[in-house]
């Protein structure tokens, strides 16, 4: 055993949670191994190196630090209950059991968010690495934890830290995890130890993917080079208040909207200049043009820039964040949520009921770790009793309920990022007709198996990185950049800087603290104050009420800037002017429609005097369950937790309900196609894995979208390796000589537009009434006819529909099911992607074919301009009763461990996708009866 541990009584791994088919997997792994013995010339991995790193579940071990003995109680699924009698202790051994089950995942993080992925992987992420250095994540989460957060908090933080570095001590990295003993082959590298930044810098890649309209700025701006403004505001429709309704209907924004209203249109606070009818210039669907308000430009200084440069410039930024790894989200693409919660007046129980289910990424492990952290006794010494989901590597409870409260998050959606077109000039930057230096500091990226890299990271007065810095090409395209009189002389070119709220030092670590420890609607709003980053949709119970709070640190912009396409970096009339206070942020509080529902549709209404954002989402998915939830308590009814669970797996298309009695009215020729389309004849619109009307429209669904808009949008936004002939452009536009280009597109499948989603609903919805509009034309493909119609163009959609589904599933539409397209593969998120086949083999699991769709509350996401397979998903599912704590239910994606051919790698997973929620023991009585193993963490 390593120093200062001491293992007694029970075996290594863990007893409970055996299944019947574990004899039938080793036999799959002695065969694997076999073939690794002869990959690597007899240097084999025996049964024993796999299952070396399997934590010890049982008996004691003794940890240096600890004040007390704490227990370690897991169930049959591995999930573990930590009982202590201080914080410390608490904390400690959270980071200890944590580390057991994930340290590989844990170790991966900071090296993303420290922007030293190369250090383990090698020369493949050295440019991920450039663009990390530079947002300079770790950096902003020091000073964090040197200067914002409070003493509790970083006493709990150093707990946690010197909990994972007990774990680690003696330990090779062959007894960590497998991927380091695969890593062995190539490099040696060594973990170091943990610490506390380690665990506050994963907060800003959990924001970076949650920070919501960068992507639709960057596109918006790219259109620019094939599409004019009108085009542009058609694909960025107006957000549908009167048909789905805004998270906040009677809170806290009607007085403060009422007050902006009786002061002439003057804000109490800093910023949001404003129009004399009370809505904020440009806020959503409020000022001319665009998308819930923007049109693709962004004031005469920058359309005069935003040609080739622009265009240009953001093709090749977007190739370098969209190469950037994730750490929930596709990239901020397709990111979503539910979260909705029931008063009492209209449960079974008499108490709230609240669900949740974030949509993120699939990945294996899954995001999420489900623990409880509970103090023996609850005193001034030990304060916490809470149980939940949470992140390895970070200390505490991120969703969950304490023995007082529950909440649950969704993403906000609100802009908290603006980019920025430098004009650059020698070493500095322009700024109000004047040159500024740059701050600069050098990063020297240490790289496995290779030389170092030095780069230099320049940053604006104000502290914004020049992302552009990071692609050589970028650098080249803002020296050759094309722009008229109306812009700086060209110079030494553009560059694209990037504001952001995260890169301020913050303090949502103390918020996951304090949220935790909340006894009631007070304390809980006091808590979300202090969530700066990622800006969330917080929904709250306690055993009599419900609420809802915006916390965040949102930006207020001068007139004329909304932030829905890049800014002239050069005015500083585009600078943001302040933020919202935090008492004018939107919140409810027993509404007395005894519900509140959020699905990242629009936070509020447009009195609200502060934009948020141009580009919520645009309440498919919300009005669907609040649909539900009316259908259910109309005439008295009441809901049932089995209620909410039904309704997180309702898999109802909407844009099908739009659709189908459209289709069913085209007349086609082809036998074949009409065959596939009585398919939709009596379809109820829900898509189960085994519809095969399902896979027709959505296939149907998917023509539609590349055929009126996907093969018209520039090649920056289409599928890479999809290549058309185009008009030919330059710097002035389309010229006018017929002349065709082919052009080939360049996002990867998971990214590429049109991606299906509900604004795609609001588009196609608004065009429904204009058949003849020019969206619906589409040239003739081979022997596919030429559509100068909408009708024609869903009769064509129809047969591109029915060969694509010939050619994937076969000609007998019989045998057709959604979920034979719609898989779900669970990769893991390093070596499961870019290691060689036989360790993919070992570390990757599926595919499970899947119901639920785009949009759909059961949001098993698909990209439509990509393909069926499944990107985002319920990362997991919760419902917790109010009523009686230990009656609620929860799942995950995957299982609580980390490490392959563990039993509870991923034995959760089948049961998620049954839709099937599991037990969750909350009481000490209900976790002693539900425990399998028990170990001893001794002083």
């Amino acid at each position: 055993m390593p120093p200062n541990t001491t293992a007694t009584t029970g075996d290594k791994p863990g007893k409970s949670g055996r299944k019947k088919g574990r004899k039938a997997r080793f036999i799959v792994l002695v065969l694997v191994l076999a073939v690794i013995a002869g990959i690597t010339g007899g240097a084999y991995w025996s049964i024993s190196t796999v299952r070396a790193s399997f934590p010890q579940t049982t008996g004691s071990i003794t940890l240096d630090g600890l004040s007390g003995p704490v227990d370690v109680k897991r169930d049959g699924y591995g999930i573990p209950q930590i009982y202590a009698s201080s914080d410390e202790d608490l904390f400690m051994a959270q980071g200890y059991v944590q580390a057991q089950d994930r340290f590989y995942e844990m170790d991966v993080r900071r090296h993303l968010t420290s922007g030293r992925l190369s250090e383990m992987f090698g020369q493949s992420q050295v440019e991920n690495d450039e663009i990390l250095r530079t947002l300079g994540w770790d950096r902003i989460a020091e000073q964090e934890y040197e200067t914002k957060l409070s003493a509790s908090t970083k006493k709990y933080l150093q707990a946690y830290a010197k909990g994972v570095n007990a774990y680690l001590q003696g330990k090779d990295g062959k007894d960590i995890s497998l991927e380091y003993a695969a890593l062995g082959f190539t490099n040696d590298y060594k973990p170091a130890k943990w610490t506390p930044v380690d665990s506050v810098a994963w907060l800003k890649a959990m924001a970076w993917d949650l920070r919501g309209n960068m992507q639709d700025e960057i596109d918006r701006a790219l259109m620019t080079s094939r599409l004019g403004p009108q085009q542009i505001q058609d694909l960025y429709p107006a957000y549908p208040y009167g048909r789905n309704k805004p998270i906040v209907q009677e809170g806290q924004y009607s007085e403060l909207a009422k007050s902006f209203q009786q002061n002439g249109g003057t804000s109490g606070s800093q910023g949001g200049t404003t129009t004399g009818t009370g809505t904020t210039t440009g806020s959503q669907g409020g000022a001319t043009g665009g998308s819930q308000g923007a049109t693709g430009t962004t004031g005469s200084s920058t359309s005069s820039a935003s040609g080739s440069a622009l265009t240009s410039q953001l093709g090749g930024l977007y190739k370098v964040l969209d190469d950037m790894p994730t750490a929930v989200g596709v990239n901020g693409q397709g990111i979503g949520s539910n979260s909705w919660v029931v008063s009492g007046q209209y449960t079974i129980t008499g108490h709230p009921l609240l669900a949740n289910d974030p949509h993120l990424s699939p990945a294996l492990p899954s995001v999420w770790y489900q623990m409880g952290l509970h103090c023996r006794t609850v005193s001034d010494k030990c304060q916490f009793d809470v149980a939940g989901y949470t992140f390895a590597g970070m200390p505490g409870v991120i969703i969950g309920h304490n023995g007082d409260v529950a909440w649950g998050m969704t993403n906000s959606g609100v802009d908290v990022t603006d980019l920025y077109l430098e004009k650059l000039s020698g070493d500095g930057y322009l700024y109000d007709g004047k040159v500024r230096p740059f701050k600069t500091r050098q990063e020297t990226i240490e790289v496995a198996g290779g030389a170092s890299k030095t780069i230099v990271v320049r940053q604006t007065a104000d502290g914004m990185p020049l992302l552009s810095d990071r692609d050589d090409e970028l650098v080249q395209v803002g020296k050759r950049a094309t722009v008229n009189a109306a812009a700086p002389d060209r110079g030494d070119g553009y560059g694209i800087a990037l504001r952001w709220t995260a890169l301020d030092p913050g303090t949502s670590m103390d918020a996951v603290f304090a949220m935790d420890k909340a006894s009631d609607w007070n304390d809980f709003r006091a808590a979300a104050a202090l969530f700066d980053v990622p800006s969330q949709n917080l929904i709250y119970a306690d055993t009599e009420n419900i609420g809802y709070t915006l916390p965040g640190k949102i930006p207020t912009r001068s007139s004329g800037h909304d932030g829905s396409v890049p800014a002239p970096g050069w005015d500083s009339k585009y600078r943001w002017t302040g933020f919202v206070k935090q008492d004018e942020l939107p919140y409810e509080y027993n509404p007395k429609r005894g519900y509140i529902v959020t699905a990242n549709q629009a936070v509020i209404d447009k009195k609200y005097p502060y934009t948020l954002t141009t580009d919520w989402g645009y309440g498919a998915r919300s009005q669907r369950i609040t649909d539900l939830i009316e259908s259910k308590i109309k005439d008295g009814g009441k809901i049932s937790t089995d209620d909410m669970r039904q309704m997180q797996l309702d898999n109802s298309s909407e844009i099908a309900k739009l659709l189908v009695p459209k289709l069913l009215k085209i007349n086609l020729a082809d036998k074949n196609v009409r065959d596939a389309q009585k398919l939709l004849e009596g379809w109820d619109y829900t898509q189960d894995a085994d519809s095969a009307a399902a896979a027709y429209f959505n296939a149907v669904w998917r023509n539609v979208l590349k055929l009126a808009f996907g093969n018209k949008l520039p090649k920056e936004l289409r599928v890479k390796g999809q290549c058309l002939w185009v008009d030919k452009i330059d710097s002035t536009g389309p010229v006018d000589d017929d002349t065709k280009v082919r052009e080939c597109g360049k996002r990867d499948a998971d990214q590429a537009q049109p991606d299906g989603g509900d604004r795609w609903f609001e588009v196609v919805r608004k065009l429904m009434d204009k058949p003849d509009s020019d969206w619906w034309k589409t040239p003739k493909s081979g022997t596919r006819p030429a559509a100068e119609n909408r009708d024609q163009l869903f009769a064509r959609a129809m047969i591109d529909a029915r060969w694509e589904l010939t050619a994937k599933l076969g000609k007998d539409i019989d045998t057709w099911s959604w979920g034979r397209l719609h898989r779900l593969f669970l990769k893991n998120q390093t070596l499961g992607t870019a290691g060689p086949g036989f360790l993919q083999y070992m570390l990757n699991r599926g595919p499970w074919n899947l119901g639920g769709g785009e949009a759909t509350v059961d949001a098993t996401g698909w990209n439509a301009a990509g393909g069926y397979n499944v990107i985002w998903v319920p990362s997991m599912r919760m419902v917790v009763n109010l009523a009686d704590l230990d009656k609620s239910k929860w799942i995950n994606l995957t299982g609580a461990s980390g490490h392959a051919y563990n039993a509870h790698y991923t034995d959760q997973t089948g049961k998620w996708v049954d839709g099937e929620l599991l037990p969750w023991s909350f009481s000490e009585k209900a976790v002693d009866k539900s425990t399998g193993d028990t170990l001893v963490l001794k002083p």
